[in-house]
């Protein structure tokens, strides 16, 4: 059964879905000192829902389609992939794909989005079905992030990393939150986990299907702890994790960093000293360790002398307190 593709409605006029759509928006792009240009943002971000509707479709060569300047998904299912071609093949592609035109090449097409469905039409040997559209890199981003966030099927860390490129190649905050429709909380936590996780932790884990972000943020947790990120690095590098199933990674590389003990402190050696006084008549030991200072009296005189020492310990206290403010000046 061919999966149902989440673009679908975009084919279709609605102008319900797309009041409830704008009025769904955010409160944070109402605020602040970048109020205009959020807003217009807005605009681009609100406009990809009816990018299709009432546009020229045209038929593509595949072969001259290079993909989007910013990746978005970290690797294809391969049975969802041959379910798509294989419906593609029965029935034709139902829902065009975006381009604009390759701003570094005037006769090729950069895919906007429906990378998968381009992939399917090459491999068919058919045209792709396709509306251009002439887009800035800003436009470009927002377009595809508007459809990342309509498909169910992009994962938190996909979605994370996507955020994080856009970041590196000198996207503002408020691009990419209009992008995702996110807010600054979920962008902050997102470009944390990619910015914490080791990439060659990231690569073995994959896309993480069904892992969210709270669990994501778990891991991340656990390896700035110690000397974890070393250990995720290496367990991600091993013949066991290698054997893992894709979808099973995620959990071993957790429990294998939740198994892991931290090292102790390492405290300090209490200090000792043993001695006598008056001829042995009472021997003395002190053990000092931290905020620990214990006295031990031993020998004949010992219980005698303890029990004289306890009776002036308050007034040796008041002496003890005169000395340190005479020696601070207090």
């Amino acid at each position: 059964m061919a999966r149902k593709h989440s673009l679908a409605n975009f084919t279709v006029p609605n102008s319900d879905v797309a009041q409830k759509t704008t009025e769904a928006r955010s409160e944070y792009t109402k605020r602040g000192a970048s109020r205009s240009m959020i807003q217009s943002l807005d605009e681009m971000a609100e406009n990809t829902v009816r990018l299709l509707e009432g546009e020229t479709i045209v038929a593509l060569d595949p072969n001259v389609l290079d993909a989007s300047f910013i990746s978005d998904r970290i690797e294809d299912d391969p049975q969802d992939f041959e379910s798509l071609r294989e419906a593609i093949r029965q029935s034709g592609q139902l829902t065009p794909i975006l381009v604009r035109p390759n701003p570094d090449d005037p006769d090729r097409y950069m895919i906007v989005f429906g990378h998968r469905r381009a992939r399917a039409a090459r491999e068919l040997g058919i045209s792709v079905r396709a509306v251009i559209k002439p887009f800035e890199d800003i436009a470009h981003v927002i377009a595809q992030g508007q459809e990342n966030t309509a498909r169910a099927d992009l994962t938190f860390i996909e979605k994370a990393l996507f955020a994080h490129k856009l970041s590196n190649s000198a996207m503002t905050k408020e691009t990419i939150k209009t992008a995702l429709t996110i807010d600054d909380t979920l962008l902050s936590r997102m470009l944390s986990v990619v910015e914490c996780v080791p990439d060659e932790v990231l690569n073995a884990i994959g896309a993480g299907k069904g892992v969210g972000r709270d669990r994501w943020e778990e891991l991340k947790k656990l390896i700035q702890r110690g000397t974890n990120e070393e250990r995720a690095v290496a367990f991600t590098m091993s013949p066991a994790f290698e054997k893992t199933a894709p979808e099973g990674r995620f959990n071993a590389l957790l429990s294998e960093l939740k198994s892991a003990k931290l090292p102790k402190r390492a405290g300090r050696k209490p200090s000792e000293k043993t001695f006598s006084i008056a001829d042995d008549a009472v021997r003395i030991t002190t053990r000092e360790a931290g905020r620990t200072f214990t006295l031990a009296l031993t020998a004949k005189e010992a219980s005698t002398f303890g029990t004289f020492v306890s009776d002036q310990l308050e007034a040796l206290y008041r002496a003890f307190r005169d000395r340190e403010q005479g020696q601070t000046g207090e």
